[in-house]
């Protein structure tokens, strides 16, 4: 069977939207289909590895990719995507063949609180960012290096987004937003950092004014040149374009659930 992303779409539409799974052809390919679906969803989760299964895999992490396999998976990676899972990998058959399979469930994550237009005060935004995502992985880059990064610009930078950047380290939310992983400079001679930047080729900045970071409002610089400016953080700037359908940036009308693609393997 050759693989392509077409192949890959008419598989997952034979397994369906939600908790179904098959076993693939015997020569295909897992590695190739693998591959593809880290072109797409990011990078996997192992799950099982040679008959073993990560303790620590739960609700939140996936485990309604093995129901259907009890204890016959080989080899499961999971991929996060809106309200669904997406598994791939081995497990052995009724007659204990191991042979490919592909396999696909609904993803919960918990109710994120609601959105209130004016709270302001008394929210951590970085919890209520991981309620959102139903993020469950260990922080991504604990150790970053932020004093040189900061010597090397010349300024401070705000401590939600080196948090933020701390605990999801390099992806995207939703597949869209992709998180710098130190700011962008190209901007700088308008008074602009960039931390993050969507595949409509807006800019989410901060203006650099003043010497507390902390209070730099966000600056979206849109793909025609235009500046549109929130007087918030960028951790609470991503929660409400998240989650609120009124906000100008929104993403809540493209997904219900909504996740980080991390583009670095975590087994």
């Amino acid at each position: 069977m050759k693989l392509t992303q077409t192949t890959v779409n008419d598989l997952l539409a034979q397994v369906g939207l939600a908790d179904g799974y098959m076993y693939l052809p015997a020569d295909l390919d897992t590695q190739a289909l693998t591959d593809l679906l880290t072109s797409r969803y990011g990078a996997p989760r192992t799950l099982v590895l040679d008959g073993f299964a990560d303790p620590t895999v739960d609700d939140s992490t996936g485990a309604a990719l093995l129901v259907p396999f009890d204890d016959r998976a080989v080899k499961i990676r999971a991929w996060a995507y809106g309200n669904q899972w997406v598994g791939t990998g081995t497990a052995r058959d009724d007659e204990g063949v191991e042979r490919p399979v592909l396999v696909v469930a609904q993803r919960q994550v918990p109710e994120p609180l609601a959105f209130a237009p004016d709270e302001v005060e008394d929210v951590d935004w970085m919890e209520r960012l991981i309620r959102i995502t139903g993020w469950t992985q260990p922080a991504q880059r604990p150790d970053a290096h932020w004093a040189e990064v900061e010597s090397r610009l010349g300024t401070a930078l705000p401590t939600d987004y080196k948090r933020m950047v701390e605990t999801f380290g390099e992806g995207a939310f939703d597949a869209y937003l992709s998180l710098n992983q130190e700011p962008w400079t190209d901007l700088r001679e308008d008074g602009l950092l960039i931390w993050a930047s969507t595949e409509h080729e807006d800019l989410y900045c901060w203006r650099a004014d003043g010497d507390d970071p902390d209070r730099w409002p966000v600056v979206v610089r849109s793909f025609d040149g235009q500046d549109l400016s929130f007087d918030c953080q960028a951790v609470q700037f991503v929660c409400r374009i998240l989650i609120d359908p009124h906000h100008p940036f929104t993403m809540a009308r493209y997904f219900d659930t909504h996740w980080f693609m991390n583009y670095q393997e975590s087994d």
